[in-house]
């Protein structure tokens, strides 16, 4: 674990903080799909990312969920953030969209890092921003842009994240992420293969 951590955190914390975290954090793999948060579940722990993609929604009453964001690497979740410093029940459900590397650290030292290390204390400051900054995007997104716009940037950010020009996500969960129905997705997954945007495949999209 030492190795990932400073590969990834070595320039963003300092060498007594990285020993630290490797004491204390627990290391995990996730495969693809898993559920990581689920909606009233109490968070103990908050998830620095190594590799790959998490998915964090907003489930509403009739079990039907928003995408708010993504986690990647070098991000935590300011929703975990949250939760483990009120010591509240969780509000989002979190799903790794990609096999995901990531150390969990354990709540009681997120607040004495803070006063005793300036890169975490930022560190912490920072993921608030971001995340708060790709909420404000969402809310744009829908309020201000039309579906078929909405589900061509959520193609274009799938292909970043995944680093593949072939998406492998059914209609329905792409409909599931930008709470809609999969008909209306289908039509419109349709019209962009008419204007030469993607390709259709059976299992997979293909971006052109």
């Amino acid at each position: 674990m030492n190795i990932e951590l400073q590969q990834h955190y070595g320039v963003q914390f300092e060498p007594e903080l990285l020993l630290e975290i490797s004491k204390v954090g627990s290391f995990l793999e996730i495969e693809e799909g898993e559920n990581l948060i689920s909606v009233g579940q109490y968070v103990k722990s908050m998830p620095l990312i190594l590799s790959g993609s998490i998915k964090i929604l907003r489930p509403d009453k009739e079990g039907e969920a928003l995408l708010l964001y993504h986690l990647e690497r070098g991000d935590t979740c300011a929703m975990t953030l949250t939760c483990c410093l009120g010591q509240t029940k969780s509000e989002i459900h979190a799903v790794s969209e990609t096999p995901v590397q990531l150390i969990m650290i354990p709540i009681e030292k997120m607040e004495a890092w803070s006063s005793k290390y300036k890169s975490w204390r930022n560190f912490v400051f920072e993921s608030y921003h971001n995340r708060m900054m790709e909420l404000l995007e969402s809310i744009d997104n829908i309020v201000f842009n039309n579906l078929d716009q909405r589900l061509e940037n959520y193609i274009t950010t799938k292909t970043e994240l995944i680093n593949s020009k072939h998406i492998y996500s059914t209609h329905k969960e792409i409909a599931n992420d930008l709470y809609t129905n999969r008909v209306v997705i289908s039509r419109l997954l349709k019209k962009m293969e008419n204007d030469h945007k993607i390709k259709l495949h059976r299992s997979f999209i293909e971006v052109l």
